[in-house]
């Protein structure tokens, strides 16, 4: 049996009822395993009518043809009319639905309703003004500007300038709720010997990311070319002091260099509300 060229493109359709985000989420999660392999994405969102569906049915079929070889198709389509009508196409079905669905309706004996964008409409009203409060606040803390309403804080984040501060803070505002402020730790804390402004006081509350030395000489070179501030001993003086005060300090701490914001974030979570997440 002659085996396939890993080294050949495939062509990916994410196709969605919705905006397909979460088929997206899906394929990504699943093509993250295969490092040898090389992907095209096409995401087809709003696929909610047969008119739709025989339409990306068809844009399959002409990628197959064109390609001989089958597209690996990510679905999300409820309807169950719909999801049939792209089924007909020469592709390789990944189905969320139709391989987890079926499943909980024989164990917990009833059927889905089979309704489109039915995760989105049971969003808890106060749960999406809590994720609005909790931006709002994280906008108005970022990099130290504020230095009021921090005991309603969840998390303050520290850590030297582009170690992974801000986007962690709006990451876990936007998906968590969590009002998080950030401060960063520059060369006058590491002489004065102390924390930042009045956040000493919020000791508890106060997380720590850190970075290797090389990798912040690089992410600060794209802001600052050539400049001090992002020289590799100015680089590596800011992280050692950083984690010399965070030691110190008895601040929990994590480094971000090889880390994605959702798995920094994560570490945060577990942190601030062990057992919340697995």
């Amino acid at each position: 049996m002659t085996q396939p060229d890993s080294t050949v493109k495939r062509t990916v359709f994410i196709v969605s009822d919705g905006t397909g985000i979460t088929a997206e989420t899906f394929a990504n999660s699943v093509l993250s395993q295969f490092d040898m392999a090389s992907f095209r994405q096409i995401r087809m969102p709003f696929i909610d009518n047969l008119e739709k569906a025989a339409a990306a049915a068809a844009r399959i079929d002409r990628t197959f043809d064109d390609e001989g070889l089958r597209p690996i198709v990510f679905s999300t389509l409820v309807n169950p009319r719909i999801n049939a009508r792209v089924r007909q196409a020469h592709g390789l079905f990944m189905d969320l639905f139709a391989t987890f669905v079926a499943p909980l309706e024989e164990e917990l004996g009833i059927k889905s309703n089979h309704s489109v964008g039915r995760t989105h409409s049971q969003v808890d009203s106060r749960q999406y003004h809590n994720r609005i409060e909790a931006i709002n606040f994280s906008l108005a803390h970022d990099d130290g500007q504020l230095n009021t309403g921090l005991e309603i804080a969840d998390v303050i984040l520290v850590g030297v300038s582009r170690c992974g501060k801000t986007p962690t803070s709006l990451y876990l505002a936007m998906q968590y709720g969590i009002k998080a402020a950030n401060y960063p730790l520059i060369p006058e804390d590491f002489e004065r010997g102390g924390l930042p402004g009045s956040i000493g006081q919020y000791r508890d509350k106060i997380f720590g990311l850190t970075i290797q030395p090389e990798r912040l000489a690089e992410v600060r070179h794209e802001r600052r070319p050539d400049s001090k501030y992002a020289s590799l001993e100015q680089c590596r003086y800011e992280v050692a002091e950083a984690q010399r005060m965070m030691r110190r300090e008895g601040i929990r701490w994590l480094s971000t260099t090889t880390k994605s914001i959702e798995e920094i974030a994560t570490t945060i979570l577990q942190e601030l509300r062990p057992g919340a997440v697995s």
